[in-house]
């Protein structure tokens, strides 16, 4: 297929919504790679002579690589044409689960991981850049909320998903499931997608210098309290449901169902506001989500109550990353790869961080410790975002 930079605007939204779509399909297949070993720790650990502890490692390896490639991945590729960049990151993952599927030791099944990290980071680094060059501007929000749908699908789906194949096949029949959904990923990527050469003008081999510039500095910063915030209360919010609400397993099933299918709708009916109201967007969603969880606490005895505020929290923390990645297509139009490996980076970072200082809090204090440090961060996430929209505004 032909370089896109010769095509029309019209020619570009019709190859650019196909070659998406094939993108949020490997997106899918990645995050459902990335967290099926949550439902499948017990059966792994017991196959490979290990500790579920160990086994739980396997979900650490890949976060850890995915950090590293999304902060080298931009300078490492830049003479190499992006489809291709994209077509090997997708060669990696069927690797990947194939390595996974006949481990027959702990070694094979973290150097898989390792592999899927890498595939993880490198994707999701350079996805950003790519939609923005695949669609029309006006169009680039809509690109960005058809990846997060395949996020959020699969996020939503990926454990329960996991313990019914693990209970049917097992757990290795489990990971080989993933294998010919990458494989049309991969074929569907490569028969959609233009050519997209690199770009003619050298790359920075330093991704922090970016944060000397004020907008970028706040926005990130504001991506960081946000994701920590929604970390450190979504990680425990099974506990939460089921010991202090009083869900059953299948309420508590149904509910995560409901919150990833509003997260789907969250991303594309938010993705069509943000070509007016960026910065308002960004603004409100961790001021929403800082209410929602303080309703949390209040209502935590309320099944009813507590079903909705956990379909509206899907609804706008889903569409937080599209909103975010519209920021990045705006201020860092030319160093959109390197604001891209270094935006995951941080999520990543952010995510691990909220965990962590969440699951402290929760074993030391109560549940509603951590729903309260997630509710000031989300808070502190808003306010940042404000001072960026004044920056942004000074500077226009």
């Amino acid at each position: 297929m032909s370089d896109i930079t010769s095509y029309t605007s019209a020619q570009r939204m019709r190859h650019g919504t196909a070659a998406v779509l094939s993108m949020a399909l490997c997106v899918a297949v990645l995050i459902a790679s990335e967290f099926m070993p949550v439902s499948l720790l017990t059966p792994i650990a017991s196959d490979l002579g290990v500790t579920e502890g160990q086994a739980g490692q396997a979900i650490s390896m890949s976060g850890i690589f995915a950090v590293l490639t999304s902060l080298f991945v931009a300078g490492l590729t830049r003479r190499i044409d992006r489809k291709v960049v994209l077509g090997a990151f997708s060669v990696l993952l069927i690797v990947s689960g194939m390595t996974v599927t006949f481990a027959h030791s702990y070694a094979g099944l973290m150097t898989g991981r390792a592999m899927l990290g890498v595939a993880i980071g490198g994707f999701w680094s350079m996805s950003t850049a790519i939609v923005m060059r695949l669609m029309p501007e006006e169009n680039v929000p809509w690109g960005l909320a058809m990846l997060n749908a395949g996020n959020a699908i699969a996020a939503t789906v990926a454990a329960p998903l996991g313990a019914f194949l693990g209970d049917m096949i097992g757990w290795r029949g489990a990971f080989f499931v993933v294998v010919p959904l990458a494989v049309l990923a991969l074929v569907w990527q490569w028969t959609s997608m233009p050519s997209l050469p690199p770009r003619g003008r050298a790359q920075r081999t330093n991704v922090f210098a970016l944060l000397l510039r004020l907008q970028v500095a706040l926005g990130m910063a504001s991506i960081l309290l946000l994701f920590m915030g929604q970390f450190a209360l979504f990680t425990y919010l099974r506990p939460y449901l089921e010991g202090v609400t009083g869900f059953s397993v299948t309420g508590l099933s149904l509910a995560f169902l409901c919150l990833g299918l509003a997260g789907v709708a969250g991303s594309w009916s938010i993705s069509r506001l943000l070509g007016s109201y960026l910065y308002p967007v960004v603004m409100a969603i961790p001021l929403i989500m800082a209410l929602i969880t303080l309703l949390l606490i209040a209502f935590n005895g309320l099944k009813g109550p507590v079903a909705i505020l956990l379909i509206v929290w899907g609804f706008f923390a889903t569409a937080a990353p599209v909103g975010w990645g519209t920021w990045l297509s705006r201020v860092m139009k030319d160093d959109a790869e390197e604001g891209g490996g270094l935006q995951v980076a941080i999520i990543q970072l952010a995510i691990t961080l909220g965990a962590s200082l969440g699951g402290l809090l929760f074993d030391g204090a109560g549940w509603w410790s951590t729903f309260t440090f997630a509710a000031v961060l989300l808070l502190a996430s808003s306010l940042v975002a404000c001072a960026a929209w004044i920056h942004w505004r000074k500077k226009s």
